[in-house]
């Protein structure tokens, strides 16, 4: 497993701009798909982005398609997801997590994930 940390949560105004950051830990961190995960109060977890080891493959949830753009840095061991044109539905826990070898060749679902940070908060005030 690796160890993942999220930041860049916070507080803006429907129609702003979001970068959350993951930074993974552990020497395998370049051959595994990367995720974002969000989970609003009383809803289930659900997915939001994937990216593949290579950055060739990514899949996105329709609800984010055209908003949101997950992107890596294997040098960095960082994974980035941009959010721009926030709505208050975005508002919700956020959360990385880590695939290891997932050849991610069809949307992710969370089981195919074995390691998760431990979330940042992103509230977007209407």
């Amino acid at each position: 497993q690796v160890q993942l940390v999220e930041s860049g949560g916070g507080l803006v105004q429907a129609g702003g701009s979001l970068r959350l950051s993951c930074a993974a830990s552990g020497r395998t961190f370049s051959s595994h798909t990367m995720g974002w995960f969000r989970q609003a109060p009383g809803k289930e977890r659900e997915f939001v982005a994937a990216i593949s080891w290579s950055g060739h493959s990514i899949y996105y949830a329709d609800s984010v398609k055209g908003r949101f753009t997950i992107s890596r840095d294997n040098a960095k061991r960082t994974v980035y997801l941009q959010m721009n044109s926030l709505k208050s539905e975005d508002t919700a826990v956020y959360y990385c997590a880590a695939a290891p070898g997932l050849l991610l060749l069809s949307r992710p679902v969370r089981t195919d994930f074995d390691s998760w940070g431990q979330g940042t908060q992103v509230t977007v005030a209407s």
